[in-house]
């Protein structure tokens, strides 16, 4: 981490662990709620542990972090020498972090600026990297945050369900509620549009799904360099295949992350969540 700017993200943002230590990268955790048990992600609940709790229809709900846990995070940063923090988050249309860090960070001892960058998942997650690669060159507080800003317009995350319910019970659907009447006769393709989760594509089975969303992924990378990371829940042979495919039809892929999603994630998406994040660099 540089001396001077420091990195704070939510848990959210699947970052490899790796990467966050390389980076000096703090994430926040926000909260699963897994029947009466409240449980921090990354550290207190597995998405083995949510996926077991979903198909036993265990009620599951999600939470944000307080803007005490955010205070305590920006303090430990500038008890480190940092001289300002960017706090980047997950789209505040589908959660009330933001609000939270924007809270903590009045009160905060050094300059915190908070961004919502209308992203989640390694969409975030690149966004954060962007960021700690700036301050690390010596970039001032103000070049991070548009480091940061500059990698959100850029990037697209796509994205398969085998079904709506998930989202549907969380009430973060928006406009893919009109595919509620006939969520049985299609697989959804969703895209984050504006922060929002958003109706793609309908398409009739799932390897067709898949394979559009292959072809999106390529679409959006054309040959310019680009990150690309694909996400799952409980599918990584399906993730693995889809990696592998990625790699060889995109010209310009520079880093490929494959990763399982969090509970926070995992818990409004559902078993067999398949996602695509494309990131030029």
């Amino acid at each position: 981490m540089s001396r001077h700017v420091a990195i704070v993200t939510d848990s959210t943002a699947y970052l490899p662990p790796q990467a966050m230590e390389r980076h000096g990268i703090t994430a926040v955790p926000l909260t699963v709620v897994i029947g009466d048990e409240a449980l921090e992600e990354g550290t207190e609940v597995s998405a083995r542990v949510l996926t077991q709790a979903l198909q036993k229809r265990k009620p599951v709900t999600t939470s944000r972090p307080s803007p005490e846990d955010f205070a305590a995070a920006y303090r430990a940063a500038a008890e480190a020498g940092a001289t300002g923090i960017v706090s980047l988050h997950l789209s505040a249309e589908v959660s009330g972090t933001y609000d939270a860090a924007v809270l903590a960070a009045k009160d905060a001892s050094v300059p915190v600026r908070v961004v919502d960058t209308g992203m989640m998942g390694m969409a975030l997650g690149f966004c954060a990297l962007a960021a700690a690669e700036t301050a690390e060159a010596g970039g001032t507080l103000d070049e991070a945050v548009a480091a940061a800003e500059k990698r959100a317009v850029g990037t697209a995350a796509y994205f398969y369900v085998d079904t709506l319910e998930y989202l549907r019970r969380g009430g973060r659907i928006g406009a893919a509620q009109a595919l509620l009447g006939s969520a049985l006769a299609v697989k959804p393709l969703l895209e984050l549009d504006g922060g929002r989760i958003e109706l793609k594509e309908k398409v009739r089975t799932a390897s067709k799904a898949i394979a559009r969303l292959e072809e999106l992924a390529v679409e959006r990378a054309g040959t310019s360099p680009v990150d690309v990371a694909v996400h799952h829940l409980a599918a990584p042979e399906r993730a693995a295949a889809l990696a592998e495919r990625l790699r060889e039809r995109v010209p310009g892929v520079e880093e490929l992350h494959v990763s399982e999603v969090g509970a926070v994630i995992g818990a409004h998406t559902g078993p067999g969540l398949l996602a695509v994040v494309v990131s030029p660099r």
